[in-house]
C-alpha cells in the first residue's frame, strides 16, 4: 500500500515537475532562495522525513583552502539504509550511487541549484531491473525533499 502510495507521488511529480533532467543523469531543480536558506530547508526535511544525515562537504571552502576560487557550492549525503542498500544488494557496484548525494551550487548570476542523479538513471547504468517499485519511492522522496525550495 505504501509503495503504491510512493509510486503515484513520485510519478505525479516527476511528470509535474519544473527539474530539468539532463542526458547524463542529472536532475537539476531551481531553488527560489538563498544558498543558507536553500541548505538550511533541505537539510530540515531530510531530518523531517526521519531520513539519515551522513556528512555535509562545503566544496568551497575546500577550495578556498586550497587556494582555489570557487562558488558556493555544497555537497549533502543522505540516504535511508532500508531502502538504499535494496540496490546495493541487487548489484554491488550501485553502492557508487548511495548514499544520495545532493549538491546545492550557486551559478554565475548568482542563481541556486540543487542537483542530484535520477534515479531511474542510476537503475539503467547499474543494469538493475527487479527494484522499480523502490526506485520509483526514491524518486518520490527527493522530489519531495527538493520540492521545498522550488518556485
Amino acid at each position: 500500500m505504501l509503495t503504491r502510495l510512493m509510486t503515484a507521488l513520485a510519478l505525479a511529480m516527476l511528470l509535474s515537475s519544473p527539474a530539468l533532467a539532463e542526458n547524463n543523469g542529472v536532475v537539476r531543480v531551481k531553488s527560489a532562495y538563498s544558498m543558507q536558506e536553500t541548505l538550511a530547508r533541505l537539510k530540515a526535511d531530510v531530518s523531517a522525513k526521519g531520513i539519515m544525515h551522513f556528512a555535509e562537504i562545503d566544496q568551497a571552502k575546500l577550495a578556498a583552502g586550497a587556494g582555489i576560487a570557487l562558488r558556493p557550492s555544497t555537497l549533502l549525503i543522505f540516504g535511508n539504509p532500508p531502502l538504499g542498500t535494496l540496490f546495493i544488494t541487487a548489484k554491488p557496484e550501485a553502492g557508487l550511487d548511495w548514499p544520495v548525494r545532493l549538491l546545492v551550487s550557486q551559478d554565475e548570476n548568482g542563481q541556486v541549484w540543487a542537483m542530484y542523479t535520477d534515479f531511474k538513471w542510476i537503475a539503467d547504468r547499474h543494469g538493475i531491473t527487479n527494484r522499480d517499485g523502490e526506485f520509483a519511492t526514491a524518486s518520490g522522496v527527493i522530489a519531495s525533499i527538493t520540492s521545498t525550495i522550488r518556485q
